[in-house]
């Protein structure tokens, strides 16, 4: 299958937008509307210049037999080849058998347009969504197993990914493949750090891929740790690691503030944030929690962990800290370190990065400070992946 384009309907940069994402899209990262040639006999969707799309790819577009849209609209303005097939859209529901061997069921979506399950000869299967669409109806008993690979709009519909893993259509050996790239995510590196999270990825236009090749599939992190200031991002960074997963478990370790509306909400904006398939939990017992088996989760945030900790074994008081609290904090702070070792769950954690020069006032406050930088330090240490967030962007440490 190759790629011809792999952007937004009207490609990548947009005609005349001034914006920073366009003007950084150049070489690899410029990409034509999205466009598959499967086999050199099927072709979904159209890009601009399609004949040259392929020549450049080393392919040509003579040996097409169908060409299929997907988008709710016609697509971008071509100049149609002559000799090409006159492009169809199939029914939802229906299958479609082409000369070459290949059948195509159109698949029913949640907003307009259509997908198409491509089923090779050799039985090879892969699934292509338009853009801003997830499947209706999607259900295990209806999926005969995972496709060999799945092309979507995976940064802009990330609850799409969920719905194809919920049901067993995408698994672990599935080639995730992010298209339909806009401008509203910034190409280059952080365009595929963002893909990659979602355990998907992407190619340049032209790229021919083999579906059943799984060599590249992105491998996932089991312990992402997240760090940076207050309203820097960190809690956004975090969710959208596990905004493409059906079940993620949320522990807010932040409890209730009894009469502080403005900590409500906070409280309340986060909730509304997450996807409607996440469940939570309020507590800052989290050893038991990160032993068992279960989906993904999401911890947000250590530093609130460390407040209750600190809480628990009077680490305020300085007699208290010196007789005995700071071993019993030390304990805590063990267990959770090495819970987070052992534990066998994708979990991705958030702590606020304090410190950066500021010297508290107070004795409690400095305490609070060095804990938490030791806290986030030992953390960081069991974490195959560290991201410090600034200003809303996410830079890898580790």
């Amino acid at each position: 299958m190759t790629l011809l384009g792999t952007g937004a309907p009207e490609g990548l940069p947009r005609p005349d937008c001034p914006c920073a994402a366009c003007a950084c899209a150049v070489g690899d990262e410029a990409r034509a509307a999205t466009s598959l040639l499967v086999d050199g006999a099927l072709l979904l969707d159209l890009t601009p210049g399609p004949a040259f799309a392929a020549a450049r790819a080393g392919r040509s577009i003579a040996g097409v037999r169908q060409v299929l849209l997907s988008h709710p609209h016609d697509g971008p303005a071509v100049e149609f080849p002559a000799g090409l097939p006159a492009p169809v859209r199939v029914p939802d529901g229906r299958e479609l058998s082409v000369i070459s061997g290949h059948r195509v069921r159109a698949m029913a979506l949640d907003a307009p347009g259509t997908g198409y399950e491509v089923t090779a000869p050799d039985g090879e299967r892969l699934l292509y969504l338009p853009p801003g669409a997830a499947p209706a109806g999607l259900s295990q008993a209806t999926r005969p197993g995972p496709y060999g690979m799945v092309l979507l709009d995976v940064l802009g519909r990330p609850d799409a990914l969920a719905r194809l893993r919920e049901t067993g259509a995408a698994g672990s050996t599935t080639d995730v493949i992010g298209v339909h790239l806009d401008h509203d995510v910034p190409p280059g590196r952080e365009l595929h750090r963002r893909l990659a999270a979602a355990g998907a990825r992407t190619v340049p236009d032209g790229t021919t891929l083999v579906v059943g090749d799984y060599h590249a599939v992105p491998d996932l992190p089991r312990r992402t740790l997240v760090v940076g200031g207050a309203r820097s991002g960190k809690s956004v960074e975090a969710e959208r690691r596990l905004e493409s997963f059906p079940e993620v478990l949320y522990v807010a370790t932040s409890g209730t503030r009894e009469g502080d509306q403005d900590w409500a909400a906070r409280v309340a904006h986060h909730r509304e944030r997450r996807p409607g398939s996440w469940r939570t939990v309020e507590t800052c017992d989290l050893v038991p929690l990160l032993a068992a088996d279960g989906p993904p989760m999401l911890i947000d945030c250590l530093a609130l962990w460390l407040t209750d900790a600190m809480d628990s074994v009077g680490a305020w008081d300085d007699a208290t800290w010196a007789n005995g609290g700071e071993e019993a904090l030390a304990g805590r702070t063990a267990a959770l370190v090495a819970a987070i070792r052992a534990t066998r769950r994708t979990v991705v954690l958030v702590s606020n990065e304090v410190g950066s020069g500021v010297v508290p006032a107070t004795a409690s406050g400095r305490r609070f400070r060095d804990e938490l930088g030791r806290l986030n330090a030992a953390v960081g240490d069991e974490c195959e992946h560290v991201l410090l967030v600034v200003a809303g962007q996410a830079l890898p440490l580790r």
